[in-house]
């Protein structure tokens, strides 16, 4: 049994490409569960964000393709072309990119939380579907325990900087003074929630909050004063939005070009800040072309995120050291697994011998035999039988050259080259 991880992120493909490739939270559980029989894996879940698609998975298959052809089918994509942006890692690998993925080492901003909560989530689906067996299940929870140690003793969490920090950050770029600026969050996930606490922390009074149910855009709205609506009334509030974050688990686009054009013109053109978070895009691309809009993808604030990230690089390498002692450690606990299985069926084997033997020698014993005899005859043969195979592969062994089997039983049986033991 093997593990594997394998995916696209922000540093293999392009936006355009991980939209296509991203699963949509409602119907990840009847995905995992065709990719489960597509390409015949033991355990699978998989990881789905705007910044990353990652399946990890338990499987006794040799290869990937059938993995890779399952995804493209699903998504309707070209086998080469997925290819040629995905990355794949087995075992010991699988289990340190998980756990740098879970600590933040591998997110386009260096150390962000998010991702944590974003993975307990892919855990937490592929269990209610039954798809987590022994090892997928240890290997979360190793990651989680690494993750958690991560945070705990290394200062990566420190100086926040996240996509919703570099979007606020780019806004006071474009606009001198944020207080007099008004915005539209387009979602009412964890992301518009850290995108409405840091441009109040920037001065923003106003906000608006658009979401597909008004109940949770009022839960968000309301902890920063703001006002919620739904997304049909996008339309009516855009013309007031100096900036517009959206960042929604939406197939399709919420805002289109058209109605930024006449919120434009009711602007008399003055300008818009757009900053599009979510994979798929909520904003069409075309919206880019239309004078008076700035237009960014999470994929054009990598320069931002970058000069931000610099201080954590030195914890970064202390968290490199926790994750490469975490997966070590994994590995040792998923080759205990693999002995457990063997030392079942050596002990079932012995005991069935055991019965045999005393079976016999209780109708030896019924039959009027002498105890005495009946117990050493039980004892010689059940020695033989105990002894009859392990003596032929020690000799085979030593006809090969096999000093290594020879070293292994002598320690296995704790054989001493000394005659008084």
């Amino acid at each position: 049994m093997s593990l594997l991880a394998l995916g696209i992120n922000h540093k293999t493909a392009s936006v355009s490409i991980r939209e296509r490739v991203a699963f949509s939270p409602d119907k990840l559980a009847d995905a995992l569960k065709q990719a489960h029989g597509f390409a015949q894996l033991k355990e699978i879940a998989i990881l789905s964000t705007c910044n990353r698609t990652e399946l990890y998975c338990s499987t006794e298959l040799p290869g990937t393709r059938a993995v890779l052809e399952w995804l493209g089918h699903y998504h309707d994509l070209d086998l080469q072309e997925l290819e040629a942006c995905s990355y794949l890692h087995w075992d010991e690998a699988a289990a340190r990119h998980m756990m740098r993925v879970a600590s933040g080492l591998d997110s386009l901003v260096l150390g962000e939380p998010q991702i944590l909560g974003q993975l307990k989530s892919a855990y937490a689906v592929s269990q209610e579907q039954g798809l987590v067996g022994a090892e997928l299940g240890r290997l979360f929870q190793q990651t989680f325990s690494v993750a958690k140690k991560v945070r705990t003793d290394t200062a990566i969490g420190e100086n926040p900087v996240s996509v919703a920090y570099a979007a606020v950050n780019l806004a006071q770029h474009i606009f001198s003074d944020l207080k007099t600026s008004s915005a539209l969050l387009i979602g009412a996930g964890e992301t518009i929630e850290l995108v409405a606490r840091h441009l109040v922390n920037a001065g923003v009074s106003r906000i608006t909050v658009a979401n597909r149910t008004l109940n949770r855009a009022l839960q968000v709205a309301e902890a920063f004063d703001g006002k919620a609506v739904m997304l049909g009334d996008i339309p009516d509030v855009l013309p007031d939005a100096d900036i517009v974050i959206a960042s929604t688990a939406s197939q399709l686009p919420i805002l289109g070009k058209g109605a930024v054009e006449n919120a434009l013109k009711k602007r008399r053109h003055r300008p818009i800040f757009m900053v599009d978070i979510a994979v798929p895009r909520d904003i069409e691309p075309q919206v880019a072309e239309l004078d008076d809009v700035y237009l960014y993808t999470v994929d054009d604030l990598r320069e931002v995120i970058e000069e931000n990230q610099r201080s954590r690089e030195s914890a970064a390498r202390e968290a490199e050291a926790i994750i490469e002692s975490g997966a070590l450690d994994f590995m040792k606990q998923l080759r205990s697994l693999d002995v457990v299985d063997t030392v079942t069926q050596l002990r079932r084997n012995y005991e069935r011998l055991r019965d045999q033997e005393t079976e016999f020698a209780l109708k030896q014993l019924s039959n009027g035999k002498d105890p005495d005899v009946v117990m050493a005859e039980m004892a010689r043969r059940l020695t033989n039988k105990m002894l009859h195979h392990p003596t032929i592969q020690l000799r085979k062994a030593s006809a090969e050259g096999r000093d290594d089997i020879i070293d292994a039983s002598r320690t296995l049986f704790q054989l001493s080259d000394s005659d008084e033991n």
